[in-house]
């Protein structure tokens, strides 16, 4: 693990990166570089410092730099026998997936991504460096400014290091699959991490205490599978959960995350907008917190 003196240093050089003139963009893996549009022309291209910082087994907390992959992360956290269930692409970048918002298949059980934070230091318009939340598990009181930063983008400023929640890693996993109800299902298992439904097929993610999940299993009248499906990648879009029985009327293929609401489909989607008075609101979020807009130009935030 670095010493505090190395870690700051790299995180100093990034603030400055972003402080000097011009506009700026955050470059992670680019595994979700297309949400929200491309970054305007002219953007300087800065990354965010790396690197698994602080791992606190006893108190399940982890801190780290945003520019950490997804791997590298719970690669160390593995070492105790914890994880961090950002179900995403590997390679991508911790203040990558959080700039994005996008939550991974098993948020049934985990909660969104932005539940699994607990503390961000991020560098505003001035590269001035500001830290939100706090680093355990109790409540912080004050603005919540740190799970706002989660999903914009980088539009309110730029991730530089996070401290994020860990959990046990399950000691069991099984996956089902076959046909019936999915929305019966549902209401027959007790925190299911992941119900998948493609209008025919359903999977079902089953995961704990070998016995629990056992237990759970023989409720069903599914077959084992070794895993989910593929998940589409042309688009995704978020409904309401109890939208998705009107799924079964849609011709092209789609993959639907059954009491979450999250779609995915095999054809292009255009990008799902904000609802008109979150816009207004964070409208007025970028005029405070970046009045120059200078972080991450060019892109719009959408639901996520």
């Amino acid at each position: 693990m670095n010493t505090q003196h190395s870690v700051e240093e790299p995180i100093l050089k990034y603030a400055a990166d972003i402080g000097s003139l011009g506009p700026v963009t955050i470059v992670g893996s680019r595994t979700q570089w297309d949400v929200g549009g491309l970054p305007s022309p002219g953007s300087r291209e800065i990354r965010a410092p790396a690197g698994v910082w602080s791992h606190q087994p006893e108190e399940m907390t982890v801190r780290c730099g945003a520019g950490t992959s997804i791997r590298e992360l719970n690669e160390e956290c593995s070492r105790f026998g914890q994880m961090v269930p950002f179900d995403l692409n590997p390679e991508a970048t911790v203040g990558g997936a959080l700039a994005v918002g996008r939550s991974g298949f098993r948020r049934l059980r985990y909660g969104h991504i932005r539940d699994l934070v607990l503390q961000i230091r991020h560098v505003d318009h001035s590269g001035l460096l500001v830290t939100s939340g706090g680093p355990t598990v109790k409540n912080v009181s004050g603005y919540d400014l740190c799970r706002l930063l989660v999903g914009s983008l980088g539009k309110l400023g730029c991730i530089a290091e996070v401290t994020l929640r860990c959990l046990p890693i399950p000691e069991t996993t099984l996956w089902l699959t076959g046909t019936g109800d999915p929305f019966e299902i549902y209401n027959e298992l007790y925190r299911p991490p992941s119900i998948l439904w493609d209008g025919d097929q359903v999977w079902v993610g089953l995961e704990g205490v070998k016995s629990d999940v056992e237990s759970q299993a023989a409720l069903l009248k599914l077959d084992q599978t070794d895993s989910p499906p593929p998940f589409p990648e042309g688009g995704r879009r978020s409904l309401e959960p109890k939208a998705l029985r009107g799924l079964v009327e849609r011709s092209e293929g789609w993959l639907a995350e059954i009491g979450v609401g999250v779609v995915h489909y095999t054809t292009p989607q255009v990008p799902e907008p904000l609802s008109d008075p979150n816009k207004r609101l964070m409208s007025e979020l970028e005029c405070r917190l970046d009045p120059r807009g200078r972080l991450n130009p060019g892109r719009q935030l959408v639901a996520t």
